[in-house]
């Protein structure tokens, strides 16, 4: 089988976010999808089941997608692709603001948001795969939501949280132990540090 075959596809970059527990959760996905055009819509979204983002909405029960515009910087897709919720609030940094169900989204840098209520789920794997219906959406700006081929183009590496099949081999490159960046090389510098949470090079292990 050639998998270069899966790289045709191209997929829309957005943020997912639930509260649970008092706590904001949120975390960068582009498996999420419209899946019937029926009222009210139905779509689905993946998962990884380690994040804490899964957590929050297995109890939560419901979610909040924003859609990524063109213009958002690489520092919020860093944020929300690589750093875990378990360590602090990704949200405090910006102007969160909360929607119908209590979740957590963005505006700035966005296009549109859809929150949606789960109504079914199916474990794969390490994923959970949600089927949720619509419950509100909105449009934030103008303009196409942002693609993964847009993203990657521009030289700008796939977040490890993305749940999409275009990831590196398992055993290459390095991985950083504090916020799980993946350093994309066979070799890492001595004086490397990593660009989301300015660990040194010995807090990386190779893959």
């Amino acid at each position: 089988m050639n998998t270069k075959a899966f790289d045709l596809l191209n997929y829309t970059m957005a943020v997912v976010g639930a509260a649970a527990e008092g706590k904001r959760h949120g975390c960068i996905v582009n498996s999420f999808a419209q899946v019937t055009s029926s009222y009210p819509a139905k779509f689905t979204v993946s998962v990884n089941r380690e994040h804490a983002t899964c957590a929050a909405i297995e109890a939560a029960g419901s979610f909040a997608v924003t859609l990524l515009g063109k213009d958002c910087p690489k520092e919020l897709v860093n944020a929300f692709g690589y750093k875990s919720g378990r360590v602090g609030d990704k949200f405090a940094a910006y102007d969160a603001k909360e929607d119908v169900n209590g979740n957590p989204y963005l505006s700035e840098h966005m296009v549109a948001r859809i929150s949606c209520k789960v109504i079914d789920r199916l474990e794969i794997g390490n994923y959970v795969l949600y089927v949720a219906e619509a419950v509100d959406a909105e449009t934030l700006a103008e303009g196409r939501a942002l693609t993964l081929d847009e993203f990657t183009g521009a030289g700008a590496a796939t977040p490890v949280t993305a749940t999409v099949y275009r990831t590196l081999d398992a055993n290459y490159g390095w991985k950083c132990t504090v916020c799980g960046y993946i350093y994309d090389g066979d070799e890492i510098p001595e004086d490397y540090q990593c660009p989301i949470c300015r660990a040194p090079k010995s807090k990386f292990v190779k893959r």
